[in-house]
């Protein structure tokens, strides 16, 4: 059975789910880790949560994922499974699992199918029931030395966010990248 626990930094296997972090994004695609530690600790709108699989008693660490409550809808900002468990299913089981919980739209961010991975990355979500949105879409950069990547959103949730992706966006920008447009 999949288990979500929301934890804080000074859970026992914070430092285990920071190094999957640091190891699954890089510099680009992520905050500081005291920026992280930060909203983990003392953002009411930011949840990280510990992901295990719990069988016959037994706690297999999964992975993690961390997410914002945008108010009207759920922004999924990181997700990572363990190198030890990937391609046993548990991806798709916990997206399911997500879906269940949540009764708002839920959002995400993609890199663009420019490669066989981001190509294989967009189909796992299809496969999950999310819709890829074509609208142009930018991240800011996390840090002032990074980078900006353009990148697709995607949803579920609802039919569409065409008619929403701005507010969606401008809500990304001010409360998870600290800017506005």
């Amino acid at each position: 059975m999949i288990k979500f626990t929301p934890i804080d930094t000074k859970h026992p296997a914070y430092s285990n789910i920071e190094q999957l972090w640091l190891s699954s994004f890089p510099p680009d695609e992520r905050r500081e880790c005291q920026s992280q530690r930060h909203n983990t600790d003392n953002n009411p709108l930011f949840s990280c949560y510990l992901i295990e699989n719990i069988e016959n008693s037994q706690s297999t660490f999964i992975g993690f994922i961390t997410v914002w409550d945008m108010g009207d809808f759920i922004y999924l900002e990181h997700f990572a499974t363990s190198p030890s468990v990937r391609n046993k299913g548990y991806g798709k089981q916990i997206m399911k699992k997500i879906c269940e919980l949540s009764p708002k739209t839920i959002i995400l961010e993609v890199e663009r199918p420019t490669d066989e991975i981001s190509q294989r990355r967009i189909g796992f979500y299809q496969r999950c029931g999310f819709k890829l949105c074509l609208k142009d879409y930018i991240q800011p950069p996390y840090t002032p030395e990074g980078n900006s990547l353009p990148l697709y959103l995607m949803f579920i949730g609802t039919d569409s966010i065409d008619n929403s992706f701005e507010e969606i966006r401008n809500a990304l920008y001010k409360t998870v990248y600290g800017v506005t447009k």
